[in-house]
């Protein structure tokens, strides 16, 4: 169990590592992309304005006497030439980087390379090293009216922050999925690690309660033997219920420990050749007798030839013993048969009956460990449900499968498959 439960930690840690891994590298991709389309959008955005204030026009007319310095046009003073210059200039860049998709803060510097001519913005970012520059060299008009080169530098700052704002839509979204992940997965396991301690808590307690009863059957099987010596012709049909019913605790005991030992694995199925039909030749005269006590028909009819396959004989048996079981206590009349032959490839055993029948929601159920499934006027019938389970398990470990065809009020047929050796 402990293996088992590292393994998944670690399988599971491994997976949530790539899965941050597999996000991490997304993001890089995406503010790759995020840098790649900015530039471009400055790209678009550069000759838009270079392209406006190429010509002239109101805005470029007033930048050009912001820059000069000169009021002969206007009614205005220089400084709020200047200031409205500013403004305006600003509005106009904002407008133009918006209309190319980006809506970033920004300030910039209108200057000539001797400084000769400058003209800032009026919203201005505080001094930081993540700064980044975008020059852009300004044609037409206004170098020429100045007889300068002039540049118009667009400035930004914390543009991860943006480029990341902008990846918004799939960060987060893939964020809360991954949590989310992780919450199921961690409540799946914690669900599973619970139920199976449980599971084998109580497999525990059913192996050392049952391996607790083999004691007293045994003692009772020894002084019943010892009083069968001693008996009267009278007594001897109450003992011999008495040594039937040891017979059957008997055997229900090591039903549930070679089941519960089965699915712990702690007995291995020490699988060899072997012929079944000699064996299953006996269990079938064998139990033909044992109902016949009990004035219960039972027939059977088994192909001639060897049935040559890979498995445990004993556990074969125990499985078509449990199913003859069934068959004979799930009837208030019991009439039952069983039938074997060679089919292509595998041994074909059948078990019908005229029993009360499953319905058909309740077939997959009657495998499951501790189910059972019991008419209505059938109340009294003892069992644990652990019959068919061992049977599954059984057929499961050769390799075979079980079928179940049945209906209510008209029988059931348990059709087994096992693969034979190839001849």
């Amino acid at each position: 169990m402990y293996r088992n439960r590292n393994l998944y930690i670690v399988l599971f840690a491994a997976a949530i590592i790539g899965l941050f891994i597999i996000q991490y590298q997304y993001l890089r991709i995406g503010l790759n992309l995020a840098r790649v389309q900015f530039g471009q959008n400055i790209a678009l955005s550069s000759e838009v304005i270079t392209e406006d204030l190429s010509t002239e026009n109101q805005l470029s007319f007033l930048v050009l006497q912001s820059l000069k310095k000169d009021d002969s046009f206007f009614k205005l003073s220089v400084d709020s030439i200047q200031e409205a210059s500013r403004h305006f200039l600003y509005d106009f860049i904002q407008s133009r980087l918006v209309a190319n998709g980006i809506e970033k803060e920004f300030d910039y510097s209108l200057y000539t390379k001797d400084s000769a001519y400058y003209l800032d913005s009026p919203v201005k970012l505080k001094s930081d090293p993540s700064i980044v520059r975008y020059p852009i060299e300004l044609k037409g008009y206004l170098p020429l009216a100045l007889n300068k080169q002039l540049f118009l530098e667009l400035h930004f700052k914390d543009l991860n922050q943006y480029f990341l704002s902008q990846l918004n839509g799939m960060v987060i979204p893939s964020l809360v999925f991954i949590v989310i992940i992780i919450l199921v997965i961690v409540w799946i396991m914690k669900s599973y690690l619970s139920q199976r301690s449980l599971i084998i808590s109580t497999n525990e307690f059913i192996n050392n309660f049952t391996h607790e009863l083999k004691t007293p059957v045994f003692s009772i099987g020894l002084a019943s033997g010892i009083l069968e010596k001693d008996l009267e012709g009278k007594h001897k049909p109450i003992f011999d219920i008495i040594k039937l019913q040891i017979g059957r605790l008997r055997k229900h005991i090591d039903k549930i420990l070679e089941l519960s030992m089965i699915e712990s694995k702690k007995q291995l199925f020490q699988m060899q050749q072997l012929d079944f039909r000699p064996l299953l030749v006996k269990l079938c005269e064998e139990y033909k007798t044992l109902v016949a006590l009990e004035d219960i028909e039972f027939s059977f009819k088994i192909e001639e030839g060897e049935f040559k396959l890979y498995g445990v004989g004993s556990h074969l048996e125990n499985a078509i013993l449990n199913l003859l079981d069934n068959s004979k206590k799930y009837s208030n009349n019991p009439k039952f048969s069983l039938s074997a032959q060679k089919d292509g490839k595998y041994l074909t055993i059948k078990v019908t009956d005229n029993g009360k029948g499953i319905d058909k929601k309740d077939i997959q159920r009657i495998f499951k460990k501790y189910v059972r499934i019991i008419p209505e006027n059938m109340q009294t019938i003892s069992g644990y449900g652990l019959g068919l389970s061992y049977v599954q398990e059984v057929l499961k470990r050769h390799k075979g499968k079980v079928e179940i065809n049945s209906e209510v009020d008209r029988g059931t047929e348990v059709i087994i498959k096992l693969p034979l050796l190839n001849e």
